[in-house]
């Protein structure tokens, strides 16, 4: 290689030949042809498979994360034993044409050195050879100085002259060796090997493998993680545990197996890359080695006959052949055993993927079947619902038991759906059951005023319960059922001060109402409105209260024997209603007694509520006009 300007401009000043002592011989040989040491890759192409095999064998994560069973485990412990082998030669093949390149560097430098004249080498052997020559020179003088008889002041002046003139050599020698170092490490070829060699230990160093550096404890440290895995893992099978699965836990295996099997699809095509790369670059190395045999047969020919310095040419030919070749065959050989073993990690992955297909098919299967069963038995049931609303519509006529009967097929109906469905979700019937139990146990405290006021629904529609349009009275309150609800009850609240009309407000109470002491439910009879009304009043002075009492019972009979058919009615519908059949009929009635002194008379009479205002009024008008009489 030949110097910069700078450089040759040194050289000529500083170094300029010295005739005297410069019949040393150059060394100008070289263990072989230049154009022998070519390498098989290039070092970009090195780093490039090295990213893809670091890559590939990180996915060595994704399998471990898919691994939930003893199968898949082992074959990810047979996978992790390949991948580490595979890396291990990966780098091997990298190193070894790290070499190669380096080598050619080498050679390159060599043989610009022997074909430049005036070039670092050919000075530093020049220099290498006076110095040679005046140490020759001064060993010759040292040996006349002890010879008897010589002229010794002649020789001591002579002897500082050479050791002057060696200090120079030296000192010029010193100066091309430092240049020659720097160009040397300036060479781009020579950069790159070194740079390709700092670049594949940075890549080794960032691979999560401890084959690479420490083979044979990775090895043990592998497997006793390996076996331990397995040994933790699970013992049930997916595919077994589907048959006694719940549909959420059917769903879940068979979504799990879907995802493995996509995750293994896509490993797979990491692996058939990697393998395309390493095949396609096997054909150079082999290529290169044919051309090394058929380059040896060619010298082998040739030295046939060939004799003396022919003979020492070819023999360091011979030499860098057998370098080259062995050092390609470093790298053909693990080539060879990549493809090797990534067609075995391969075939483990397609087993692996086999059964994960097999799984995921039991899974769905039993899906289906599952499925399937839960479909027929709301068919079934959704049928017998059918079948009961018809002959309900068939066969009860009542309005207000059609309306029960078919209230309870739907709340059956759907407690069936509900529990069909639960059942179905769940894997075991026990853990379903035991959170039921803490699901309604927590639902009956959160919500007992609801829970209590639904089953008072079923108390107020009962036999002698409320429905709509009925005339009821709760506390204090008085009105007319306009709805009646699961929940709650609403009613039209009616006036009790004057006519009996609508207030035109809506009172809502809760049908816990009917479980509760205080305020009572107080129900009309359908079709009876009839009510009792009293009064007291206190009584004149009079002679006669037998006769007092005769007129005021009369004046009230008056009153009320004009409403006398419609109340005969109703208490004719009370009698049939009651269970004792003991209904007195509604005639107006006077009791008198004393009180402080006085005479008070208690007055009760019927009253039809729609007309229970008017009366009150003529009862007491009848009553004022017999008291003035009596007078």
């Amino acid at each position: 290689m030949r110097l910069p300007f700078i450089f040759l401009f040194i050289a000529a000043v500083v170094l300029s030949p010295a005739g005297a002592h410069a019949g040393g011989p150059s060394d100008s040989s070289a263990t072989g042809p230049a154009s022998a040491r070519v390498s098989v890759l290039s070092g970009e192409q090195v780093v490039q498979i090295l990213d893809e095999t670091v890559d590939w064998y990180r996915t060595l994560g994704t399998q471990q994360q898919n691994a939930t069973q003893p199968s898949d485990l082992l074959i990810l412990f047979a996978n992790r034993q390949t991948a580490d082998k595979v890396v291990e030669l990966a780098f091997e093949i990298a190193r070894a044409n790290a070499e190669l390149l380096s080598s050619e560097a080498a050679s390159g430098q060599s043989a610009v050195a022997a074909s430049s004249p005036g070039s670092l080498a050919q000075q530093q052997s020049e220099l290498g050879a006076q110095r040679q020559a005046i140490q020759q020179e001064m060993d010759a003088v040292r040996q006349k100085h002890a010879t008897p008889g010589k002229s010794k002041l002649d020789i001591e002046a002579k002897l500082p002259e050479l050791q002057g003139e060696l200090a120079m050599v030296d000192a010029r020698k010193n100066l091309l060796d430092a240049m020659a170092e720097f160009v040397t490490s300036n060479d781009p070829k020579a950069a790159g090997a070194n740079a390709l060699k700092a670049q594949i230990d940075a890549i080794a160093a960032t691979v999560p493998s401890s084959s690479i550096t420490a083979a044979a404890a990775s090895s043990a440290a592998t497997s006793s993680t390996t076996t331990s895995s397995i040994i933790a893992a699970p013992a049930a099978n997916e595919g077994s545990r589907a048959a006694g699965s719940g549909i959420w836990e059917l769903g879940s295996i068979a979504l799990r197996q879907k995802k493995k099997i996509d995750t293994i699809e896509v490993i797979e095509g990491h692996t058939a890359a990697l393998t395309q790369t390493f095949q396609k670059i096997s054909a150079a190395p082999l290529k290169q080695l044919k051309t090394y045999s058929a380059r040896s047969e060619a010298l082998a020919a040739e030295a046939d006959n060939a004799s003396g310095a022919t003979l020492k040419d070819l023999r360091a030919e011979f030499d860098t052949l057998a370098w080259l070749f062995k050092q390609t065959s470093q790298i053909l050989i693990p080539l060879t055993k990549e493809r090797i073993l990534l067609q075995q990690y391969w075939h483990n992955l397609h087993n692996w993927r086999d059964s994960a297909q097999k799984q995921y098919r039991e899974a769905v299967t039993a899906l289906a079947v599952r499925l399937g069963i839960v479909a027929g038995i709301l068919a079934i049931v959704f049928a017998l619902a059918q079948v009961w609303r018809r002959a309900v519509l068939r066969y009860v006529h009542e309005p207000r038991r059609r309306y029960q009967l078919l209230l309870v097929r739907t709340i059956v109906v759907w407690t069936i759906v509900l529990a069909v469905v639960g059942l179905s979700f769940v894997t075991e019937i026990s853990t379903f059951a035991t959170f039921a139990g803490l699901l309604t146990a927590g639902l009956a405290v959160a919500m007992q005023s609801v829970l209590v006021s639904v089953v008072g629904y079923f108390f107020l529609i009962g036999k002698y319960g409320i429905r709509v349009g009925d005339r009821i009275q709760i506390g204090t309150v008085v009105g007319e059922v306009i709805d009646l609800g699961l929940v709650r009850m609403h009613l039209m609240e009616l006036n009790q001060q004057g006519p009996l009309g609508p207030t035109g407000r809506v009172v809502a109470f809760a049908n816990l109402v009917v479980f509760q002491a205080s305020g009572g439910l107080f129900k009309q009879i359908p079709g009876v409105s009839l009510s009792w009304h009293e009064t007291t009043l206190t009584l004149p002075v009079v002679s006669d209260y037998a006769a007092l009492k005769e007129k005021l019972l009369a004046a009230i009979r008056a009153v009320v024997s004009d409403y006398s058919e419609e109340l005969l009615r109703q208490t004719k519908e009370i009698e049939r209603t009651s269970a004792s059949g003991t209904i007195s009929d509604a005639s107006p009635q006077v009791q008198m007694h004393l009180a402080n002194g006085h005479m008070e008379a208690l007055i009760r009479y019927p009253v039809h509520l729609e007309n229970a205002a008017q009366i009150d009024e003529r009862v007491a008008q009848s009553v004022l006009t017999v008291l003035a009489d009596s007078s």
